[in-house]
């Protein structure tokens, strides 16, 4: 396969003139022999590689934490068709038993390999138990749990090391220890959490290199407490998650983020939830009530509870309502999320020898032309 024309996104960060060559699943150079080839003219577009979202918990009905392949299924079908091509779904705050049935189906859903026409699934984001019952967002405080090494170890062989990504209050009893131990094997996450600067910073030292859903769920920055945000500031190794769906974070913040921590650190989200891709309506997120309502998803009690936007869409909305730039919007849902979940020597750069996920989107409006999955035409 040959794609003309575009406009691509190359690994220095930048868009270039240049065409794309695909031998069956992968990026190929140039000169490579494809025989008989497919022609894709591209005119008008730019290319990117497909889009990895490490942190969202569902979407067209269907949540992760419904612990069924099926479940897994839908939403990879839904999300390659949007041009998110690698996914990392998270979990919530269960039960000991839940979170082993579903760390169980995470493991033989990613035994069968890649399926047709699907996102592939890469791994498991465990946002809770291990929170803070102060800042628990729209996490079931019934189940919230001390972090303790001996039941996230049977959950991590549950799911065959499925786990990329751990996320702990670092205030709570045993937090340290389980970043102690744990920090070589997963990405620690600091999540849901009342950390002051102080102990935010000791959990940074320790091992922990990512913060969950910036500004969410955790104190706000101020001059005198400048807490977990400032102290994720303050270490270079650590990286942050953000929500562009224009509920979440001001575009003003937003802004300021990216002057803060610069378009390498940061990682946007989509942390969508079962009703994205849906209509109004009343759903579940963790087992209790989400309405949803336009762009905004609440608890009974108010609470957002998380999006209903898919990544692509915040993307499109970062460049085109917020401001930023779209050379490092692309990177922080490509290149940086690839860089976390530990796929990026296969996924996340259009560069030969790595899977030809490409996606063409439109030079004006970024609206969507065509998904290529692994080499594949992705057909609606």
């Amino acid at each position: 396969m040959r794609i003309r024309n575009a406009s691509v996104y190359t690994e220095e960060g930048k868009f270039e003139p240049k065409d794309i060559f695909i031998k069956d699943a992968f990026f190929a150079d140039c000169d490579a022999e494809r025989g008989e080839e497919q022609v894709i003219d591209a005119s008008g577009c730019v290319a990117i590689p497909g889009l990895t979202d490490i942190h969202f918990h569902g979407c067209m009905g269907h949540d992760f934490c419904d612990g069924t392949r099926e479940a897994i299924d839908a939403m990879a079908a839904y999300e390659a068709s949007v041009g998110v091509t690698n996914i990392v779904p998270a979990s919530m705050t269960l039960s000991g038993d839940m979170l082993l049935a579903i760390c169980r189906t995470a493991k033989a859903y990613k035994e069968e390999g890649v399926q047709d026409k699907r996102a592939h699934f890469q791994g498991i984001n465990m946002e809770g138990p291990f929170v803070s019952t102060v800042k628990k967002g729209a996490q079931n405080g019934e189940y919230i749990h001390k972090p303790d090494q001996e039941m996230f170890a049977r959950l991590q062989e549950a799911s065959g090391n499925c786990v990329k990504l751990l996320d702990i209050a670092p205030e709570e009893e045993g937090a340290m220890e389980l970043i102690d131990k744990w920090h070589d094997q997963v990405v620690i996450s600091l999540a849901h959490t009342c950390a002051d600067y102080d102990t935010a910073s000791e959990a940074f030292r320790r091992g922990a290199s990512h913060v969950t859903h910036l500004y969410n769920a955790m104190n706000p920055y101020t001059h005198r407490a400048p807490g977990l945000i400032g102290a994720a500031a303050d270490e270079e190794k650590v990286h942050v998650e953000l929500i562009c769906d224009g509920v979440h974070i001001h575009p003003a913040a937003v802004r300021t983020t990216f002057k803060i921590f610069g378009d390498d650190r940061i990682i946007l989200i989509s942390d969508s939830m079962r009703a994205t891709g849906l209509e109004d309506g009343d759903y579940t997120l963790g087992g209790q009530y989400v309405k949803v309502t336009g762009s905004l998803a609440t608890l009974k009690d108010g609470t957002i509870a998380g999006s209903v936007t898919n990544l692509m869409d915040c993307m499109r909305t970062a460049v085109l309502k917020m401001g930023i730039p779209l050379e490092s919007a692309v990177k922080c849902v490509t290149v940086n999320p690839a860089k976390c979940a530990g796929i990026y020597e296969t996924c996340g750069s259009i560069t030969p020898g790595k899977y030809a996920d490409v996606i063409l989107l439109d030079k004006e409006d970024l609206s969507l032309k065509q998904v290529i999955l692994r080499g594949k035409v992705l057909q609606a």
